[in-house]
């Protein structure tokens, strides 16, 4: 990624913490063959994304689309996490692992956030810090006269 922005999360999304939660605990969750047998995984998606798996995989891919975010149901999760960050998302957990739930979002988010279909929630940028500049100025004129 070239600038300094901060990559946003996926895990931070609505409602992808607690699937991925309960991922861990039912690995089956995670699985894209199961997901018809699990209805949170598009409400989940639809909270996250706006559109469902099924409508995702309905979605015709722009001929622009990049060549690392093209057949995401065949990449290994690793290599979605280097895709995604390229794009400028986090799709690890704490211990930088992929997570669990990341073949079955691989596909809405990428079309979400490049804007093809669906949305993301709004996530306003943090505020920049504010510092009182003239502290130090006033510091560094104490330690002046000191001399």
């Amino acid at each position: 990624m070239t600038d300094a922005r901060p990559l946003r999360r996926l895990i931070d999304l609505p409602g992808v913490d607690a699937l991925e939660l309960k991922a861990l605990m039912k690995p089956r969750l995670a699985d894209p063959d199961e997901r018809h047998e699990h209805p949170e995984v598009d409400e989940t998606a639809l909270a996250a994304f706006g559109l469902t798996l099924d409508e995702a995989e309905a979605v015709d891919l722009p001929s622009d689309w990049p060549a690392a975010l093209r057949r995401l149901d065949r990449q290994s999760p690793l290599e979605l996490v280097d895709a995604f960050e390229a794009e400028g998302w986090d799709v690890t957990d704490a211990k930088r692992k992929p997570l669990r739930v990341l073949p079955l979002f691989a596909l809405p988010l990428a079309l979400a956030a490049r804007g093809v279909a669906g949305e993301l929630p709004f996530v306003a940028e943090p505020d920049q810090p504010t510092t009182d500049w003239g502290s130090s100025l006033k510091a560094d004129a104490a330690r002046f006269r000191k001399r």
